[in-house]
């Protein structure tokens, strides 16, 4: 009996947020054609691999790819093995491993806080809402895949209501999978709750000889998984992918880690970014505030995470926003243990007023009233941008919608389910109005029918700028693209194969240049052009350039 109260309990934990956000993640992946270069590259990659059944070294445009370990590549195989190749299956398949980071993250909430019930409730509402986190996972990246390996990993530590001891096997298998997703990167978010096990957890200090014992088997049996496959495809690939893959991808990367090419406190302006819309949330700063110590377990675990990975990732040069996304869970816990404890000292209606998400509702209407007036604005000339030009067509429903969404922001009670609400609804409308409006400057696929039809022809196709297979997937090409330099190499390439065709990426295009040119369309703020190499091997003056 109580096994059943516990299933249903489970149950209800997932229940509404679980179905609304898969919802909401299909509506929005299936708005528009794969992202380049992010989703086009990847894509591209595991095309390869398939084409040439190369299904241990990844492939990108006839060579080794040593860039990437290759778990989220087979993923994207096992559905093609039965659905056949297409870009549904990997769609869906991000949406599957975003559903399954917001069943972790509840899981993760409700050991942490076993008694605390609120918190398992309110973290997927958060973390489902994380507007940059969901427009990311709409990409086909390794990141989604990776923070849901890094929060199974978590989730392996953390006692349970059954099992107070550390579940080793299942952290040594999320280890592994999470380093074939994206190398030793996974080591950095799950270290350091381990390192400081004895900080939150019982169990590892009553038995911390047990706990860094089983945790460094663990450690090393994924890194076994990693190197297993490593040495393998090093001896497939070659000599170049050898040293690539062994030395350049791991001590390479080291040495150059610490150079700072990016100031230490550049992630500072990006949690608001990353935690959008709460970081709009006045509750929830207070809230933050009010945290005293001592801290349960639970803050403790989530503060031994964050804080060292926030201050390794600073220290290391190379930054992204994307690079926290596995962090974002965390995030999420934080901001559901605070909010869901703090309550105002002097509760009033001018203080919830005060307290209510008035940033974020100033913010949806002066956007709502924004996109509504653009049309006028862009008729009266008072708006020349192209970018905001073209926004003008649909702005208006998308207006009404956004002060629709404003409205849904007056104080009241379930602030937190109203903010998610707001934010995953803004989140897909964003997309939608992108979609219809800006997608066509980021549309590859004309672009690979063409370069497609050129290859079945036997004509050979040449890259201006270096080529990140932006078209072997949409276009299902099967021959490399060269790459070519700005200058002399272009018209050697063009003598050489005067049937060929150059793909270039110029800043403007002239009138001549579109008479010319097989093919112009606009591209991320630059243009996109098809030149017949026969036009280019004399050196004819305008020749494209390099962007």
């Amino acid at each position: 009996m109580q096994s059943h109260s516990n299933r249903f309990d489970a149950l209800r934990l997932l229940w509404p947020w679980l179905p609304l956000w898969i919802t909401a993640a299909l509506a929005a992946i299936f708005m528009h054609g794969p992202m380049p270069m992010y989703s086009t590259r990847t894509l591209s990659v595991a095309w390869e691999m398939w084409h040439q059944h190369s299904f241990i070294v990844p492939m990108l445009n006839g060579a080794p790819y040593s860039d990437k370990t290759p778990m989220l590549y087979w993923l994207i195989h096992a559905g093609w093995a039965i659905a056949g190749v297409g870009d549904i299956w990997p769609r869906v398949l991000e949406v599957m491993m975003g559903a399954a980071e917001l069943v972790l993250a509840t899981v993760l909430a409700r050991r942490l806080f076993p008694e605390r019930v609120a918190v398992a409730q309110a973290t997927p509402w958060v973390l489902c809402a994380f507007t940059y986190a969901f427009l990311f996972g709409l990409q086909t990246m390794y990141e989604v895949l990776l923070a849901a390996c890094v929060l199974a990993a978590l989730v392996s530590l953390t006692p349970s209501s059954r099992r107070e001891a550390p579940r080793f096997i299942g952290f040594a298998l999320a280890l592994g999978i999470g380093l074939l997703t994206k190398g030793p990167v996974m080591l950095l978010h799950v270290a350091f709750p381990w390192l400081l096990g004895p900080l939150w957890n019982d169990w590892a200090r009553r038995e911390s000889r047990r706990w860094y014992a089983g945790g460094l088997l663990a450690v090393l049996t994924g890194c076994a998984m990693l190197l297993a496959w490593a040495l393998t495809a090093a001896s497939i690939g070659g000599p170049a992918y050898r040293e690539q893959l062994l030395f350049h991808q791991t001590a390479g990367r080291v040495v150059e880690a610490f150079a700072h090419a990016k100031p230490l406190w550049w992630y500072l302006p990006v949690l608001p970014l990353l935690v959008f819309p709460f970081a709009l949330w006045p509750r929830l700063w207070f809230a933050l505030c009010a945290l005293r110590r001592p801290f349960e377990p639970g803050l403790r675990f989530v503060f031994a995470w964050l804080v060292p990975v926030l201050l390794v990732f600073s220290l290391i040069s190379g930054k992204q926003p994307y690079y926290l996304l596995p962090e974002c869970a965390g995030f999420a816990l934080l901001f559901a243990a605070a909010v869901t404890r703090w309550q105002p000292n002097h509760a009033s209606l001018a203080t919830s007023r005060w307290l209510s998400p008035w940033p974020l509702a100033v913010l949806a209407v002066g956007a709502g009233l924004f996109l509504m007036a653009l049309p006028q604005l862009i008729a009266h000339g008072l708006i020349r941008d192209t970018q905001l030009v073209a926004l003008g067509a649909f702005s208006t429903a998308f207006g009404v919608l956004y002060l629709l969404l404003g409205g849904l922001l007056l104080p009241g009670r379930s602030e937190l389910h109203r903010i998610a609400l707001v934010g995953l609804l803004g989140a897909v409308a964003a997309n939608g109005l992108f979609t219809l409006t800006w997608w066509p400057a980021f549309d590859l696929k004309p672009v690979a029918v063409l370069l497609a039809r050129a290859e079945a022809q036997g004509r050979p196709v040449a890259n201006l700028e270096t080529y990140d297979g932006q078209f072997d997937f949409l276009g299902r090409l099967t021959l490399p693209i060269a790459q070519l330099s700005e200058g002399e190499s272009v018209q050697v390439w063009a003598k050489a194969h005067p049937q060929g065709l150059i793909v270039s990426y110029p800043a403007t295009v002239t009138s001549l240049d579109r008479r010319i040119a097989l093919y112009v369309q606009p591209f991320r703020g630059v243009w996109l052009t098809i030149w017949p190499a026969s036009e280019l091997a004399a050196g004819r003056e305008g020749l494209p350039k390099a962007n």
